[in-house]
């Protein structure tokens, strides 16, 4: 059994988030203040618009399959490492700052990262392979930590800036104005550091609002790896202790990346993330392509002083096992992660990194487009959210095909929705329905005009 988060712990989480709650913290901005973008890499302060925010996120009608995962999520509690989450302790339909809708909360405790015979599962036990036998008994793991963090939590303790668009509610799932359910598994990095904590790694499901494409889902799995330093480690080196650090943090992450793809070429790109500087991007050139394999960086001072670590330094990477399971198993389909189909669960086993993913399903795609026009508060995450409130894992992709401004200035927008299940045919009379059904709520609820 790998080391776990011990239950104890876990309600000792779930009090400080409550406690965290009470906090006094400006409350993320309006929907209709932020842009659409997505923030997924890693890494306003007005009060809610309390009838845009009820005018975006009620539940929606729901399709067959997502009306019976509703059905099964209110019936029982959810455990997550010993923390027992009801279905109205995260969708909360009557507090205008909850956009967390049951589609969502139906993956709550899922854990897909803690099934040996699941890719993911086998993803993250290869990491911990490596760790194991270059760094004996030195890091500690956590793997079933509560995904309901404040916001302080998720975002101030990692310093994202207060404007940041990540702590919007185009971007984040908010349970309630100061508590969400996690962006990242940084989120735990500032209480692990507290109870002492020099090396760690960290993996969990983590919520983002997103696109809906092949290789986006608003839930994904991610792993943070954390080593702490004293003076005493890097005194006698010649560098100074970030130089130290950066050094350090490069050669165990490539030896990470030739662990899981073997001789790869490699290059390091500089970037930016809120908690870390300097700040890079590891990219592997693999079957013909670079391919961005984490982020990472030398952890910024401000985060370790306030945390008991002053005069130390210390690297931290992050990395998306969905990103990289998809190429080292070559999965083309995103929600193929979520699948319980036997023809997907029974090609993988535990310990085998890397086995091919054999197609089962080829049922063509099915596109029906929509246009309307927009108002100042539309954004896609927004119109994904709706469509994938009534369609569920039936949609494949939503995309945007054409867009122009008439002499009034009203701008229409046309959206092209790839209907397609990944385990059997739909019929004709299923996705007219899921369509009609999905037009409706697109007006009701984003308050556009069809065209």
């Amino acid at each position: 059994m790998r080391p776990l988060i011990r239950t104890a712990r876990c309600c000792l989480l779930r009090a400080r988030v409550r406690a965290m709650a009470t906090l006094p913290m400006a409350p993320p901005p309006a929907a209709a203040a932020i842009s659409s973008s997505s923030t997924r890499p890693l890494f306003s302060s007005s009060r809610p618009n309390r009838i845009l925010l009820a005018r975006f996120f009620p539940a929606a009608p729901a399709a067959a399959g997502a009306r019976g995962l509703r059905t099964a999520a209110a019936a029982a509690a959810i455990e997550v490492g010993g923390v027992k989450i009801a279905r109205d302790d995260v969708v909360k339909e009557d507090d205008p700052t909850n956009n967390v809708p049951d589609t969502i909360f139906s993956k709550i405790g899922l854990q897909l990262h803690r099934r040996d015979s699941h890719p993911l599962g086998i993803l993250k036990n290869t990491i911990y392979d490596y760790f194991d036998k270059n760094f004996a008994g030195q890091f500690d793991k956590f793997d079933d930590l509560c995904p309901l963090v404040s916001v302080k939590q998720n975002f101030d303790d990692v310093l994202v800036p207060a404007d940041h668009v990540s702590r919007s509610y185009n971007d984040t799932y908010y349970v309630d104005s100061q508590t969400v359910l996690r962006c990242h598994t940084s989120a735990h990095q500032a209480e692990f550091l507290r109870d002492g904590h020099t090396h760690f790694l960290v993996t969990g499901d983590v919520y983002r609002r997103d696109s809906i494409d092949s290789t986006h889902y608003p839930v994904f799995h991610q792993m943070e790896g954390f080593r702490v330093f004293s003076p005493d480690d890097w005194s006698d080196s010649g560098m100074d202790g970030t130089a130290y650090a950066a050094a350090d943090l490069k050669k165990t992450l490539e030896g990470l990346a030739r662990h899981l793809f073997g001789a790869v070429e490699m290059r390091w790109v500089d970037t930016y993330f809120p908690f870390t500087n300097p700040s890079f991007e590891l990219e592997i050139y693999f079957q013909d392509d670079w391919l961005e394999v984490l982020g990472c960086g030398v952890t910024e001072q401000e985060i370790l002083k306030k945390n008991g670590r002053t005069d130390h330094v210390a690297w931290a990477f992050g990395l998306g096992l969905e990103r990289l399971a998809m190429v080292l198993f070559d999965i083309p389909d995103i929600r193929l992660f979520w699948s319980n189909d036997k023809r997907f669960t029974s090609q993988f086993s535990e310990g085998k990194l890397g086995v091919k993913f054999k197609p089962f399903s080829k049922f063509p795609p099915c596109y029906k487009d929509m246009s309307f026009w927009i108002n100042d508060a539309f954004t896609e995450n927004n119109l994904c959210e709706v469509v994938r409130g009534i369609a569920g894992d039936l949609v494949e992709e939503v995309k945007l095909i054409d867009n122009f401004t008439n002499k009034k200035g009203m701008t229409s927008h046309c959206y092209r929705i790839a209907y397609r299940s990944m385990e059997r045919s739909l019929t004709d009379e299923e996705i007219n329905n899921l369509q009609l059904n999905v037009r409706e709520a697109v007006q009701n609820k984003l308050n556009v005009e069809l065209r």
